[in-house]
């Protein structure tokens, strides 16, 4: 049974904060290559034809209108470019080459689709880009050579970009890792000499204590003073420790409150539709009280996977889904953001990370990466024991 919760923001709604369902980077891209396309056109047939016709101009501003749209449909958006081009090569008597929107269009179902979809794409836009007015493929060998090896570059440098990025992405995991691993061991170091030094003075006084309880009170009393001050001194260094842990986070003047669980799910979503992303919380399955250990876990990587989504996918929207299992609780958070290729471009990663950590102390499985139609997913199971499971 499934109970959305929404947020302030409508789900139904484009992603644009103005309404628009493309970016402010996607309008200058489009416009940045029709003011480019129309410009060459205007020179071409200015030259060849001595007149600039009025038709073809408005066919190349066209053109480039479909490029708003190029990150949410990149086949669509080539279809709809060729098309235009096909016609605009029927119209104007001067062959037409691999123009901007080509090129913007191309690259971008270069950087999203899987290689034979790119392939297909790639064949069909430099054949149909070789069709002129009064004949089918029968351009001069100059015109049809350009042609071939401007599709050829856009592959190659959308292909060389990927990998660029892939190698990026590795890089970038790896550092964090170390990072995280150095960290830990630094802790696990500092926290050895503290427990060992402390609780073996601790149990050494313990023991004395004992032993001189019943027939020298003095050096009982004595050693339970220096057991005392060594547990007070342990305590103290512990918590310096934390407080370098938390170095950077706002000094808490009031007393701290509890910690966050399931339940604050819906405060989240509602802060994230009112900083600018749009969002959905639906809950299915029985609902039902679980570890406060487990429910931390499932509202950090909520409030993560949300922090990131606002931070790099741009105009979208995201959605929440919690899942009550027999034997489990299962959450998963996905946008429809911008592509993988500009998804992280210079995040630390620690979050995803810090993330993994979580779900790996409850014995659970974090899946996380781009979406075949768009955006990034974060999705978690956590399993719950006997006893947890059958709650009610």
């Amino acid at each position: 049974m499934s109970t959305p919760r929404r947020g302030s923001g409508t789900p139904g709604a484009p992603p644009g904060g103005d309404g628009l369902p493309w970016t402010r980077t996607d309008a200058l891209v489009a416009v940045s290559a029709g003011v480019l396309d129309l410009l060459g056109f205007t020179l071409t047939v200015q030259t060849d034809l001595g007149y600039v016709p009025v038709v073809g101009c408005l066919l190349v501003m066209v053109a480039g209108l479909p490029l708003l749209f190029r990150r949410r449909a990149p086949l669509l958006t080539l279809t709809a470019v060729v098309l235009i081009g096909l016609t605009l090569n029927l119209t104007v008597p001067v062959p037409q080459h691999f123009n901007s929107t080509t090129v913007v269009a191309l690259y971008t179902v270069a950087r999203t689709q899987r290689p034979a979809v790119t392939a297909g794409a790639a064949i069909a836009t430099v054949l149909t880009s070789l069709v002129v007015q009064g004949s089918w493929f029968r351009p001069g060998l100059v015109d049809a050579l350009a042609n071939v090896a401007a599709g050829g570059l856009v592959l190659i440098a959308a292909v060389v970009v990927n990998h660029w990025q892939r190698d990026m992405e590795a890089n970038r995991r790896m550092l964090a890792d170390r990072a995280v691993a150095d960290e830990r061991r630094r802790i696990a170091r500092e926290l050895h000499d503290i427990v060992a030094h402390h609780i073996t003075t601790m149990q050494l006084m313990a023991g004395g204590a004992r032993a001189n309880l019943g027939r020298n009170p003095e050096v009982a009393r004595e050693a339970l003073v220096t057991l005392e001050g060594s547990g007070r001194m342990a305590l103290r260094e512990m918590r310096q420790l934390l407080d370098v842990l938390r170095a950077g986070d706002e000094v808490e003047d009031e007393p701290t409150s509890p910690q966050p669980g399931v339940g604050d799910l819906e405060r989240i979503v509602d802060d994230s539709c009112r900083a600018g992303l749009p969002a959905v919380l639906d809950t299915r399955g029985a609902e039902r009280p679980l570890p406060p250990s487990v429910g931390l876990t499932v509202f950090r990587i909520v409030q993560e996977a949300l922090t990131n989504a606002r931070k790099y996918a741009g105009q979208a929207r995201a959605s929440v889904r919690l899942t009550y299992e027999p034997d489990a609780v299962a959450v998963e958070v996905t946008d429809d953001g911008e592509g993988v290729g500009t998804r992280h471009p210079a995040g630390s990663g620690y979050g995803l990370v810090g993330m993994r950590e979580r779900v790996v102390l409850h014995g659970g499985t974090l899946e996380t990466g781009p979406r075949d139609e768009g955006g990034f997913r974060v999705a978690a199971r956590l399993p719950l024991t006997a006893d947890e499971g059958v709650r009610r």
